[in-house]
């Protein structure tokens, strides 16, 4: 700490002052704010309003004066001065106005577009340049402006009777305000090379530095905030999808207009405002490209979405003449509150923001979380065009070297564009010092693992789905369980449970070992020995890995079970690109716990051996890959999601009874929107070959119980089971499932009563061959298709809610009410 102290205090002898002013640019006779007025400066400085007009400028050296100009309105100068900061400049509307927007009733932006449209090939550097590299300084911040907090410390009372008794004096936006004129709320800095070729652009991340964490935060690292590329069909901003206003389509989804001309790297450039069609705000971008007179290339982009939060992002790009090219050269990412009733909360709750409403409803006073915002800006530097430029392994999309997040300061102090400010450098000592003081990075730990299920303890991962479970054949389920984590060993891991049934009287256990062989891949052999339960004719894959829920609904009504008893030796990787994949051969006794029989050649088998190879695999094509000292990891999780699983029995191999296949496909797909809705599609289907006991076939996830009543089959709801299929009603060798949901934005009803609506349909189809095989249980086939639709009220009270299904179809029952399903939902969210 004390060399720290000193490096700070030789630091602060560099600082640069930075010039800064602001204001707002608005019309003359209606003060209305003008979007993207145009303001320049004798320095070279060029920059515009957003879209209410606001401009913030920080520069290097003083400015002098401002010119603003807006088309259709008479350009204006303002002198700066020293001493003042906020500015409000006002244009007048000139008397031809329409005759600068239209010649000839057509709308001249509309051919600058097309014709940027039509030369995106030869001005896209990922299209035009073989290869390319390049090193990229970033940093990101979260902070708030000291001036805009109140330091008032308010005294909160409450009426009793005809007085008022103080309850408590809130002084958080006091003490907000004390820490942000100090220091930031969080701060990182990162030095990248990018390097370009064959069509792919891959990251590698040469240093990191992140406040209040000696080791770095990997979702922070991989947090996508924009687009490289501006000329993608589809641009993303804060992890959305826009139809971009250069996609080949474009004119038909976005309006256009020209604004005014202005120079860039000496090159005169059109000044072109997009805005969705849509009326919704949160459907579409808005902002203005700045289009190159001569090449029609980008010279600057500036991108806006105003709605529950207000995003902007910005690309400005160098023209390169030896290559007739404009090259990104920098980008910045802003966000900061908007309109929304709900409170949101990103990067693990270090920007938060709080709803605009009270419980009365009226608009609710502004406190220091209005004003805090997150910025992060990159600038990049010693580019090279169409030199040899050779990658490995093109699918990671970034990887982190060994030594990135122990870098000397001088290596920072080379590639930072500017010295850090005063607050930038108090930052990294005080979220240190708090780090230290608050045990962040233990708890962050702690955080993970049991988002994950497990709670740590030491060397051991201590798996809390183990300790407690109830199903209608055990009985209460009463267990304990884990596996060693890296604390023990990074290279080698022992794992194992016992659980008791108070209903069955019966112990279960399981223990295995593995090692690790690769760990870039994150390959591991591993062997395990288990005596255990199972439901009858579930579908599992063993590459997925089990969501943690404090409390798993069905599996309470469950009693038809077999018991299992073997071992299995497996190997587990990510070495194939953009995959996870396990490859398995296991030897199990298999006895049903229910009344059944299993008829093959003259022989009923009521007990019997299964010695299977299994490979399981799941693709992940669209989504990002980050390799760490660590491992690999799954940076930027997108749709679709493809898992393949493939179950071949071994004849005459360890008293194998039955020659059977199995195959099983599941694809899924989901779509966020900004205004908080999610449309989600999921698609199944399992196809099963050869002689196969009803233990190991298909039921398709019923969850719905044999009771008189609705009252009566009241339990809880499931995330994708059918709620209004009852358990052994069907089985199939042969089956697809198809589910479709969308939730809605939460509704405020009373402050503590917010629930979130979700439309859901499900329908499936199958067919069972040789059911003359299955004796001892009465059940039916899908081979007419089975068909269920609902809602869903989650959340409606912490964390409980109400979902109702109805049955409609050919397996439609006679009774009415048989066909309806009640049930209760409970959603549980937990955060780092």
């Amino acid at each position: 700490m004390k060399q720290l102290c000193v490096s700070f205090f030789f630091l602060t002898l560099s600082l640069q002052a930075q010039f800064h002013i602001s204001g707002t640019v608005k019309e003359a006779v209606t003060s209305k704010p003008l979007s993207y007025a145009t303001i320049t400066s004798a320095e070279g400085f060029n920059s515009v309003t957003d879209v209410d007009g606001r401009f913030d400028i920080n520069s290097k050296v003083q400015l002098t004066s401002l010119k603003v100009s807006y088309l259709g309105y008479s350009k204006t100068s303002i002198k700066i001065n020293r001493n003042v900061e906020q500015y409000a400049i006002f244009l007048h509307l000139k008397k031809d106005r329409l005759n600068e927007v239209l010649v000839s009733n057509i709308n001249p932006a509309l051919a600058i577009i097309k014709a940027v449209i039509a030369n995106k090939d030869k001005n896209d550097p990922q299209k035009k340049l073989n290869t390319f590299e390049f090193k990229s300084y970033n940093k990101l911040i979260v902070s708030a402006p000291v001036d805009s907090i109140s330091s008032k410390i308010d005294s909160i009372f409450v009426d009793k009777g005809n007085v008022q008794k103080l309850v408590k004096i809130d002084s958080s936006n006091y003490k907000i305000k004390q820490m942000v004129s100090k220091h930031h709320l969080f701060q990182t800095e990162k030095v990248s090379q990018y390097q370009f070729a064959n069509h792919t652009l891959k990251e590698t991340i040469l240093g990191t530095k992140m406040a209040g964490f000696k080791h770095p935060v990997y979702e922070v690292l991989t947090f996508n905030l924009q687009s490289f590329s501006i000329y993608d069909s589809s641009y993303e901003l804060f992890e959305t999808k826009y139809d971009s206003p250069i996609a080949a389509d474009a004119l038909r989804n976005y309006n256009f207009k020209i604004l005014d001309t202005v120079a860039i790297s000496g090159r005169n450039s059109y000044m072109i405002y997009f805005k969705n069609k849509k009326k919704s705000r949160a459907t579409g971008l808005e902002g203005v490209l700045y289009i190159d007179e001569n090449s029609f290339a980008i010279a600057k982009a500036v991108m806006h979405i105003k709605g529950v939060l207000d995003i902007s992002g910005t690309h400005e790009f160098e023209y390169i003449p030896s290559e007739n090219i404009w090259f990104p050269i920098n980008k910045s990412f802003k966000i900061i509150k908007g309109k929304n009733d709900d409170d949101i909360k990103i990067l693990g709750g270090t920007i938060q923001f709080d709803g605009d409403v009270e419980e009365n409803f009226k608009t609710r006073k502004r406190t220091a979380s209005d004003y805090t915002y997150l910025f992060s800006e990159s600038n990049n530097f010693d580019v090279s065009y169409n030199c040899p430029t050779q990658t490995k392994k093109n699918f990671i999309t970034v990887e982190l070297n060994e030594d990135a997040a122990h870098k000397p300061e001088s290596f920072w102090n080379e590639y930072r564009k500017d010295s850090l400010d005063i607050r930038s450098q108090r930052t990294y000592l005080a979220l240190d010092s708090i780090s230290i003081e608050k045990n962040i990075a233990s708890r962050l730990r702690f955080g993970r693992k049991v988002i994950n299920g497990y709670l740590p303890l030491d060397f051991f991962d201590l798996d809390l789905r183990k300790i407690f479970s109830y199903n209608n054949y055990e009985g209460f389920r009463l267990g304990l369980g884990g596996v060693t984590n890296e604390r023990f060993s990074k290279d080698f891991r022992i794992s194992g449970y016992v659980a008791y049934g108070t209903k069955d009287t019966n112990f279960k256990y399981n223990l295995g070992a593995a090692t690790q062989l690769d760990r870039r891949s994150s390959s591991w052999l591993g062997v395990a020995y288990t005596d255990d339960v199972k439901e009858i004719a579930s579908t599992s894959y063993a590459i997925e890995k089990r969501p943690f829920k404090i409390y798993d609904p069905r599996p309470i009504n469950i009693s038809t079970f077999y018991n299992y008893v073997g071992w299995k030796t497996f190997l587990e990787t990510k070495l194939i690109p953009k995959t996870e994949s396990i490859l398995e051969i296991s030897r199990s006794d298999i006895e049903p716990k229910f009344n059944y029989a299993f008829n093959l050649n003259g022989l009923s088998y009521t007990q019997y051996v299964m010695t299977t190879a299994m490979l399981s695999l799941q693709w992940s094509p669209f989504s990002e890959y980050m390799q760490t000292p660590d491992g690999r990891i799954e940076s930027e999780k997108r749709y679709p999601k493809f898992t393949f699983q493939l179950t071949k029995s071994l004849p005459k191999i360890a008293d194998n009874d039955f020659d059977f296949g199995k195959i099983e496909f599941k694809t899924e797909y989901e779509k966020k929107y900004l205004n908080g809705q999610k449309s989600s599609f999921l698609f199944e289907g399992g196809y099963a070959l050869g002689d196969v006991p009803l233990t190991h076939l298909y039921n398709t996830s019923p969850n719905n119980i044999t009771k008189e009543s609705i009252i009566q089959r009241i339990t809880f709801s499931s995330k994708n089971s059918f709620e209004t299929m009852y358990f052994n009603e069907f089985f199939s060798s042969e089956f697809v499932y198809f589910q479709f949901k969308h939730s809605f934005n939460r509704v405020k009803i009373i402050k503590k009563v917010k629930p979130s609506l979700v439309l859901v349909s499900r329908m499936g189809w199958g067919d069972l061959q040789k059911p003359e095989q299955h004796t001892g249980i009465d059940y039916k086939t899908l081979n007419e298709g089975y068909f269920e639709s609902g809602i869903e009220l989650n959340q409606i009270f912490n964390g409980l809610g109400l979902t109702a299904f109805y049955r409609y179809g050919p397996n439609q029952l006679p009774k009415f009410e048989d066909n309806i399903a009640i049930k209760l939902s409970f959603v549980l969210k937990l955060g780092l």
